[in-house]
């Protein structure tokens, strides 16, 4: 069965340009023009991924729409946008977007984009140790939360899950920025170090006590990132 994609926008052009893109590829398109649509949508035809347009003219926008779709389901969201500054971005992470798209965007470019996110979406877990600790954060790979001084499960996202959870794989140890968004989000972003960057601070925010000072999530510059845990309460080695 193919995978069925809803799109939200008011553009009737747009619309259709994506859906004669996406179905030449073998999607199956559905689509929708105003917030309130697109979330009865989402629920009566549970797609696998959404496009959804930020700037919807009429009712509820794209973030109120995705915050929305975030109380019943985890489909993957892809947002569409005019502008993609990192305040938008956050915004968009907070309410739990996983990916962006930028307006206007090559028909290459949104096809690697929906394979990418709806790839990340099926991708299976390798068995892992169901509790990880690292200092004041703790990491329940069975349940997918995290807590932090006992409180929680704190609201990550199902990417900002993927990144923390990448980089527990191999605590106090440096993980290239390529090496971080190839696991990650796929072998497309490999070299979009800002994008990194943007998650990582916004990560930043939910677990660190000092966001601006990290002691878990740490910099090491020109590089990539690492989970600093405390000596002797994770395995060492780097592979």
């Amino acid at each position: 069965m193919n995978d069925k994609i809803l799109v939200v926008d008011d553009q009737p052009r747009l619309v259709r340009l994506v859906r004669e893109v996406l179905q030449a590829v073998g999607y199956e398109v559905i689509a929708a023009n105003s917030g309130e649509t697109a979330t009865e949508m989402v629920a009566v035809e549970q797609p696998d991924l959404v496009l959804l347009d930020i700037l919807l003219p009429q009712g509820p926008d794209g973030y109120d729409v995705c915050r929305r779709i975030r109380e019943f389901s985890d489909v993957p969201v892809i947002m569409l946008t005019a502008k993609a500054q990192e305040a938008d971005m956050l915004r968009g992470f907070d309410v739990g977007a996983d990916d962006y798209l930028t307006k206007p965007f090559s028909a290459k470019e949104l096809i690697v984009r929906v394979r990418a996110v709806l790839r990340r979406s099926k991708r299976p877990e390798e068995a892992m140790t169901a509790i990880f600790r690292c200092g004041e954060i703790e990491i329940d790979f069975t349940r997918h939360s995290v807590t932090v001084q006992g409180v929680g499960p704190v609201a990550l996202t199902r990417t900002e899950y993927a990144l923390l959870r990448q980089l527990a794989l191999s605590p106090n140890c440096i993980i290239l920025h390529q090496d971080l968004l190839t696991a990650v989000w796929g072998q497309e972003y490999r070299d979009d170090v800002d994008y990194l960057r943007a998650y990582v601070r916004y990560l930043r925010r939910k677990l660190e006590a000092d966001p601006a000072n990290p002691k878990f999530i740490v910099t090491v510059p020109g590089m990539g990132y690492m989970l600093a845990c405390p000596e002797g309460e994770q395995p060492g080695g780097c592979g």
